[in-house]
């Protein structure tokens, strides 16, 4: 059962940055000691709230990016201290979790792309009292794990809802390329395609931080089954990697992906890109660090504790593009 740990009922666990203060300052009606009653809360305590994002974003990634964004912009409206910090081994990831509980934060937001590796520091934050939400990955396992609520997309749905996109294409033949091998969302994704494509889909699994070597493993696979004639990728950087690998390749198959960024929009733009579907990374760090305060400052639990809170999937397509450019030009999409 996902027992939350109890609200705090003390201003004192928190500390108010002195930025904090100085900006509180220039809001009216804003108190720099507290709220507008007379009493203080976690935004207005003494010492700034301190959060900490645990991602197993690897270095480089554009999507991390995206997500750290929109952490910092709720960090920033929430007089939170954040910090984010990430590492791709889910052994790495779950010492940064238990670095966050001895530092006595006072939340910590978590990706499980290895749920595992998470249960463990995971109950160690709840034993120190510590709230603790998840984001991006792991959608059927937060709950299990013991965390207090989930932002992301429900991976599965996404996959289904690309098999059905595929069939409405005339596509007969997908090549599923997962960067990751092991990490639950991506492989919920492929299989959510399967479930639904009506025709034939094969997994390939590269190496997702060798990125040379993702387009010359794609282009070889294209070049031993003419017969694949669309290659979905599991993030944007991976779907201009297929983009290359088609070119290199000479072959005919289209390319589709999960995620978008401003680079990804541009190749959706020109057609070298049939669609995207975006979840939202922006929205996932943003919603989880404003969680985090609202349950510290007012007890709220989004979704109730028992029912996520998705982000995705929505399809980006040539005709719908324009809507989300300009904020994938400035970061944020």
């Amino acid at each position: 059962m996902n027992t939350p740990p109890p609200p705090p009922t003390s201003a004192g666990r928190v500390r108010l940055a002195a930025v904090a203060s100085a900006l509180c300052l220039l809001v009216s009606g804003c108190s720099a000691f507290g709220a507008a009653d007379g009493t203080a809360d976690a935004a207005n305590g003494p010492g700034g709230m301190k959060v900490t994002l645990v991602t197993h974003g690897g270095k480089g990634d554009a999507f991390w990016d995206l997500v750290r964004k929109g952490a910092e912009t709720a960090a920033a409206k929430d007089g939170v201290d954040l910090t984010y910090v990430s590492d791709a081994d889910p052994a790495a990831q779950a010492d940064l979790v238990r670095d966050a509980v001895r530092d006595k934060a006072d939340g910590i937001a978590v990706t499980l792309a290895k749920p595992a590796a998470m249960r463990g520091p995971v109950a160690q934050a709840k034993a120190a009292g510590i709230p603790v939400v998840g984001l991006n990955s792991g959608i059927d396992a937060w709950r299990p794990t013991g965390l207090l609520e989930y932002f992301g997309q429900d991976e599965s749905v996404a996959g289904r809802a690309v098999g059905d996109k595929l069939d409405d294409l005339g596509a007969e033949h997908a090549l599923c390329v997962v960067h990751e091998r092991g990490n639950v969302a991506l492989e919920a994704r492929c299989a959510g395609i399967r479930k639904t494509f009506r025709g034939t889909t094969d997994n390939l699994y590269v190496d997702g931080s060798d990125m040379n070597a993702v387009t010359a493993a794609i282009a070889s696979r294209l070049r031993q089954d003419s017969s694949i004639d669309e290659v979905v990728t599991l993030g944007a950087q991976y779907g201009l990697s297929a983009v290359k690998a088609v070119e290199q390749a000479g072959s005919k198959a289209q390319v589709a992906t999960f995620d978008l960024d401003k680079d990804l929009v541009k190749a959706v733009q020109r057609g070298k890109v049939q669609f995207a579907v975006d979840q939202q990374p922006y929205l996932q760090g943003y919603l989880a660090v404003d969680a985090l305060w609202l349950y510290r400052t007012n007890g709220n639990v989004s979704g109730g504790g028992t029912a996520p809170v998705l982000t995705g999937p929505a399809f980006v397509t040539r005709s719908n593009v324009s809507s989300v450019a300009r904020f994938a030009a400035a970061g944020t999409r």
